[in-house]
């Protein structure tokens, strides 16, 4: 029996290893999410919440959000993600200086947005807005048929530029 826990601590060693096999080129696409928003004066309207995501390694992606809240608030972001375990993860200074860590992960049917520590809120988002807990359904997912102007925008070279060091 002295078999079984040398398979069990083999396995336990290779999960960190399968886990890096996040496979970008199935998550690459737009995703949005059309639905019912409001203010405070009672209008009523729909908005959309919109996410792209470019493979541009299998081991980096472009990342652009662009969320909407009540109110009229809304979340905006553009950065390169890179594959750490299970997420896409985006780790910087930030726009405002302080650390920003924002995760893409798949769960339950779903990518989940996480903003840990709340600091690129701080810099991408309005008052009634948030990355974290922010979802789309993996059945959502579509062809990006305009990504030549996509990869043109001033956002996408931005965040090639501030990726620039972390990829060499």
């Amino acid at each position: 029996m002295r078999v079984l826990p040398a398979v069990i601590a083999v396995l336990l060693t290779a999960l960190p290893a399968m886990a890096q096999n996040l496979d970008i080129d199935s998550l690459a696409g737009v995703y949005k999410h059309k639905f019912q928003n409001g203010s405070v004066d009672g209008d009523k309207y729909v908005s959309e919440d919109i996410m792209e995501i470019v493979k541009l390694a299998p081991d980096r992606a472009y990342l652009r959000l662009a969320l909407n809240f009540f109110n009229g608030h809304s979340c905006s972001f553009w950065g390169v993600v890179h594959v750490a375990g299970d997420s896409l993860v985006h780790r910087s200074n930030g726009r405002s200086g302080e650390g920003c860590e924002l995760s893409l992960r798949s769960r339950d049917g779903k990518l989940i947005l996480d903003d840990k520590d709340g600091h690129c809120r701080a810099y991408g988002c309005g008052a009634r807005g948030t990355f974290t807990g922010t979802s789309f359904p993996l059945t959502s997912r579509r062809d990006i048929r305009y990504l030549d102007r996509l990869k043109a925008s001033s956002q996408f070279k931005e965040a090639l530029d501030e990726d620039a060091p972390a990829a060499r």
